[in-house]
């Protein structure tokens, strides 16, 4: 069974952006009856979440969805990994030179050798460190939030709102969202725990 989410980052929000920018997105989510003001235990893996709204049914795409749902909104304002969830990362590119790393071996298990560089700049962003490494390929230093994981496996950002088990959410309902983020590039992730 298990808890799905999608995740909707900005990752160019900064630090100090990050509050007014989730602030504005929650009034009008409140506003439109996405989801309630008031926040309960709703979510997993945080203490309180906004419960989906009266009018949540009208962004999401229930058709292959089973029975009834209820699920939260967690925002998140910080520096933060978000992630896939199951699983681990298979692969990372270079955004200099697009070479990609395989993190996986032969028999699909984590190659720790390859992964270890990669585990510092991931553990080192959560504990707010920047651990900027060469890229193995052209030796150009990458910036943590500068590598691209294979199925945005890892997002570094400041701002995040995360879904939990809500259908998946509609494009033009993601856009309406992202619209609301200062025209900032966002990730969009989806996962399993």
């Amino acid at each position: 069974m298990g808890d799905w989410f999608q995740t909707i980052v900005d990752v160019e929000a900064s630090p100090e952006e990050a509050g007014a920018l989730a602030e504005g997105v929650r009034s009008w989510l409140v506003s439109s009856g996405v989801v309630s003001a008031e926040r309960t235990h709703c979510i997993l893996g945080a203490e309180l979440g906004h419960p989906s709204g009266p009018r949540a049914g009208e962004v999401v795409d229930a058709s292959g969805w089973s029975g009834p749902w209820q699920g939260g909104l967690e925002i998140n304002v910080g520096r933060t990994v978000f992630d896939g969830g199951q699983g681990d990362p298979t692969a990372v590119s270079c955004p200099h030179c697009s070479a990609t790393v395989e993190l996986m071996d032969d028999d699909f298990q984590l190659d720790r050798q390859a992964w270890e560089p990669f585990r510092d700049v991931v553990h080192g962003w959560d504990e707010g460190r920047d651990v900027v490494i060469p890229c193995p390929s052209c030796g150009r230093p990458v910036e943590p939030a500068g590598w691209r994981w294979d199925d945005d496996y890892f997002v570094f950002g400041h701002l995040g709102f995360r879904f939990w088990n809500w259908p998946p959410l509609r494009t033009g309902f993601v856009a309406g969202l992202t619209a609301r983020l200062a025209g900032h590039r966002v990730v969009f992730l989806d996962g399993k725990l």
